[in-house]
């Protein structure tokens, strides 16, 4: 068998950096060079080569077959984003078809078939698809949602057998809606932000600047297609940025999450890539019983090591320092940023070099007095997120909409030409977000001298006694007990008999034994007494039992109102 060689880092066409019209435009362009995508397998051997070049050939023939399968302007085509060549020939497709792809997610978020069915249904709802195209190996359950909503689904093999005739496409306007993005809000209210052209290209535009992307740069990434940062940052930003790039599916980070250190490992060039928070922390964790790191990982070619998508932890990006130094891996390759998918991505990028930093903040002054960097009694460690993207601008509003100096904490809020026009028929929540060209963003930060410093979502704080705490900081007291892990707590608040508000968290576990079940409940109000200095309601609950969004993260909001209406029944402990 010939060997595969990956598509080149460095390429003899000039880069462009997303200046372009349309989507389309930019892949145009990138075909015309040698650079493209190369997808690896669970062991990170490179198992596809897929240069820009046929791509774009792919993605022509999709167009004509949707095109003469009566596929207009407009037309939202749901995808299933499973990482590779069909989805990504998919997507380009329906650009060129002048249809609005709409990437869902896969399976893999969820707790069983007929959850999956369900979060599929709901988010064809709200999309109102002309046409719904998944794997074939998903036929059973992509079928029983497009049934559901009356959609016409087809397996995307069915599709790429149909005969291609070339016909003029429709010409493309960068004003003109591009794709639809769900964001990370609740799954049965699904939010679809509707993203333009230019709004998309702007943004992408802002990563490379941002970056200070060089000709020697790739990426890695094993993020999904279906979360705005790997849609947005490790797919369509390659392709408008001419950047190639290694990917492995998420699926398989998740079972050999050191795979992808394998692949930077042996990247040709320096290494652009993204992870949230956890995924340093698996690998730091898997490593730990293991030695000699430098004979395995070659990490002093990775430039930027990105980090978004959830609130950074430091101590977690420490442990990784630790655990990969000897490797070469640099703690200033760090790059924390902060975003969301109604910003299109980046609103804020860390300048290169300059890794984490970190203030240290009272808890009393959560509640939004004076910000103090020296340590306090009691502190929280908050990561700062960088400067404003470019052509973005960023303010910090209080309660009356009120711009608030430096180091007072209030409402992030976020100016420029890449937020979305609109979440898509729902025009209610786009003007409760939208106001005046401004994006509420329904975070909490500060500004410091230019930089942005967010320290957790309004809508999730919980505030006891008139001081404020962010459900983050319960759930890691929880994690870091034996036993537990990320996503099996959520935290939030109810009202206790007696009027007042107080904590309630709810933990998946897995014992079948009752007495084991009580210690744990005992131990986790133990710990967070301890942490937090308050009493908590902690409530066992069976694995898989909590809510996740669109794109797998908690959603406190939902598993609060779920508790509270009866959805989730706790195990019955004896007292």
């Amino acid at each position: 068998m010939t060997e595969l060689i990956p598509t080149p880092t460095y390429d003899d066409l000039p880069r462009r950096l997303s200046d372009f019209g349309t989507l389309g435009e930019a892949l145009d362009y990138a075909a015309s060079g040698k650079r493209g995508l190369n997808f690896h397998d669970a062991r990170g051997k490179l198992a596809r080569v897929y240069p820009f070049s046929e791509l774009r050939e792919d993605a022509l023939k999709t167009a004509y077959r949707l095109l003469a399968m009566g596929i207009g302007k407009e037309d939202r085509i749901a995808l299933v984003a499973e990482t590779g060549t069909e989805f990504a020939a998919l997507f380009f497709g329906c650009i060129y078809a002048g249809a609005w792809p709409v990437p869902l997610p896969l399976p893999t978020s969820f707790g069983g078939k007929e959850s999956y069915i369900d979060q599929l249904s709901v988010q064809l709802k709200s999309c109102d698809p002309k046409m719904f195209i998944y794997p074939p190996e998903l036929e059973e359950m992509a079928g029983a949602a497009a049934a559901q909503n009356n959609v016409k689904a087809m397996d995307w093999v069915s599709i790429a057998q149909m005969d291609a005739q070339a016909v003029d496409l429709p010409t493309a306007d960068p004003q003109e809606i591009c794709y639809l993005q769900y964001s990370s809000g609740s799954t049965r209210f699904p939010h679809g932000v509707a993203v333009t052209h230019h709004a998309v290209l702007n943004n992408l535009s802002a990563h490379s600047h941002g970056m200070e992307v060089q000709d020697s740069d790739r990426c890695v990434s094993w993020l999904p297609w279906y979360h705005d940062m790997g849609l947005v940052g490790c797919f369509l930003s390659v392709v408008a940025n001419q950047v190639s790039t290694d990917y492995m599916k998420t699926e398989e980070f998740a079972r050999r999450p050191l795979a992808w250190l394998d692949i930077i490992s042996s990247a040709d060039g320096t290494v652009i890539s993204y992870s949230p928070t956890f995924g340093y922390d698996i690998c730091a964790r898997r490593i730990s019983s293991q030695s000699h790191v430098a004979d395995r990982f070659s990490l002093d070619k990775w430039r930027l090591a990105g980090n978004g998508a959830d609130m950074i932890r430091p101590d977690v990006m420490q442990n990784f320092v630790d655990a990969f130094g000897d490797a070469g891996f640099k703690a200033t390759s760090f790059l924390p940023s902060y975003g969301l998918a109604e910003a299109t991505l980046a609103v804020s990028i860390m300048p290169p070099g300059e890794g984490i930093k970190v203030e240290l903040v009272a808890e009393s002054e959560l509640s939004g007095q004076a910000v103090t960097t020296d340590k306090p009694e009691k502190y929280r460690a908050v990561v700062n997120c960088g400067k404003a993207a470019k052509d973005m601008t960023i303010e910090i509003r209080g309660n009356n909409g009120e711009i608030l100096a430096d180091k007072i904490i209030g409402k992030v809020w976020c100016h420029g030409p890449s937020l979305m026009r609109e979440y898509f028929r729902d025009e209610e929540s786009t003007k409760a977000c939208l106001v005046d060209g401004w994006l509420d963003t329904g975070d909490m930060g500060y500004m410091s001298n230019g930089y942005i410093f967010i320290v957790g979502r309004a809508k999730d704080m919980i505030i006891i006694n008139g001081k404020n705490y962010w459900p983050q900081d319960i759930e890691w007291a929880v994690e870091q007990l034996p036993g537990f892990k990320s996503g099996d707590i959520a935290a939030f608040s109810i009202t206790a008999q007696n009027g007042d508000e107080m904590p309630a968290i709810l933990v998946q576990c897995r014992t079948t034994d009752q007495a084991e079940r009580a210690r744990l409940r005992e131990q986790i109000r133990e710990k967070v007494r301890s942490v937090m200095g308050m009493s908590c309601v902690v409530e066992m609950v069976p694995p898989r039992t909590l809510p996740r969004t669109s794109s797998g993260k908690l959603s406190r909001a939902k598993a609060r109102s779920m508790y509270l209406s009866g959805d989730i029944i706790p195990y019955a402990i004896a007292a």
